[in-house]
């Protein structure tokens, strides 16, 4: 029994009628006949009877006509899912971040992406970097979105990623003097009181190279974990602060008055790198596609420079392993 089949059998259970169903069905009424009779020659049994011109269902044409009309009725459905999803008109999307653009950026992207779109469904997760690398690499994301660390291990098997690196900007209260500057540098902030993040963070470490080599003071008073929350004291009037344009982007998007910091160039720059991550071994969707060629249209236009991978494609982790397993295996040298 094929879908025609079903078709056709459907329809005459329908009509009570041959020669109905052949026009509903734009068919010849000779064709529907021959259907209907190579159907029960298959199935080795008389489907209808005729009465007074017109064809009654036997007790297993009933049962036959409903297993059929479920059948047709999902096949049409899923018929029109795939139409719809072709259109991009439904579906599903599924984000992780770190804490930074999961906040605000990344939320009012998607809002104008699948907005017109209301079957489609939207994930979006806030974890910090090396989570977001654990996640992707799982195969349980589409997107993923982490800062970029050289020295974080990523199995090149598992994940595709591609790094755009960017120039942090300097957050400067508006009612500063350096506001009223074009741009700022080491010198400017000697002993003023900054916000950044913790030491081990390599824009810290970046920082801190750059003002102890033009022999500046780097005066931390706050620390924090993510860029966001230290813009709240340079709000303030507490603080400056060297931040990266998706931070700067995301509070202009979010604060109730944007104007109570001003975001200046800094020289030299304070480079940071975000890594934009997909699964493997998870085709994308058209959705994701589309999305992530939003993303990435946002990411340069917000300055972001792609980079090149510096890692080979080829190696992984389990190769990495070998290798070392290889030369602790090879005699020493030494006496």
């Amino acid at each position: 029994m094929n879908l025609k089949q079903m078709a056709v059998f459907r329809e005459v259970i329908l009509t009570g009628s041959v020669s109905e169903a052949a026009r509903n069905l734009n068919r010849t009424q000779p064709s529907v006949s021959h259907m209907i009779a190579t159907l029960e020659e298959e199935l080795g049994m008389k489907l209808f009877e005729r009465r007074r011109g017109r064809l009654h269902p036997v007790p297993e044409a009933q049962y036959l006509f409903k297993e059929c009309d479920e059948v047709l009725t999902r096949v049409n459905s899923v018929s029109q899912n795939m139409k719809r999803m072709k259109a991009m008109d439904q579906g599903e999307l599924r984000l992780i971040s770190m804490p930074g653009p999961a906040a605000v950026l990344l939320p009012d992207l998607i809002s104008t992406h699948v907005g017109p779109h209301p079957e489609i469904n939207v994930t979006l997760l806030s974890r910090s970097s090396d989570a977001v690398v654990q996640l992707v690499g799982s195969q349980q994301f589409d997107i993923g979105v982490a800062d970029h660390d050289p020295a974080r291990d990523i199995e090149a098997t598992l994940i595709q990623a591609r790094t755009y690196q960017f120039n942090c900007v300097c957050a400067v209260p508006a009612g500063s003097p350096l506001a009223a500057r074009g741009s700022v540098g080491p010198a400017d902030l000697n002993g003023v009181p900054m916000a950044a993040l913790f030491p081990e963070h390599r824009s810290f470490q970046s920082t801190r190279r750059i003002f102890e080599a033009a022999e500046a003071r780097l005066h931390v008073r706050f620390v924090g974990q993510f860029f966001v929350p230290l813009l709240v004291y340079v709000e303030r009037g507490l603080a400056c602060a060297l931040v990266d344009p998706l931070t700067a982007e995301s509070w202009q998007r979010m604060a109730a008055d944007p104007a109570l910091i001003r975001f200046l160039p800094f020289s030299p720059p304070v480079g940071f790198g975000v890594d934009l991550l997909t699964p493997a071994y998870r085709p994308s969707s058209l959705v994701a596609k589309s999305f992530a060629g939003r993303l990435v249209r946002l990411m340069t236009d917000l300055g972001g420079q792609a980079q090149s991978s510096s890692r080979p494609p080829s190696q992984t982790r389990a190769s990495a392993s070998a290798a070392t397993a290889a030369r602790r295996a090879e005699p020493s040298a030494r006496p």
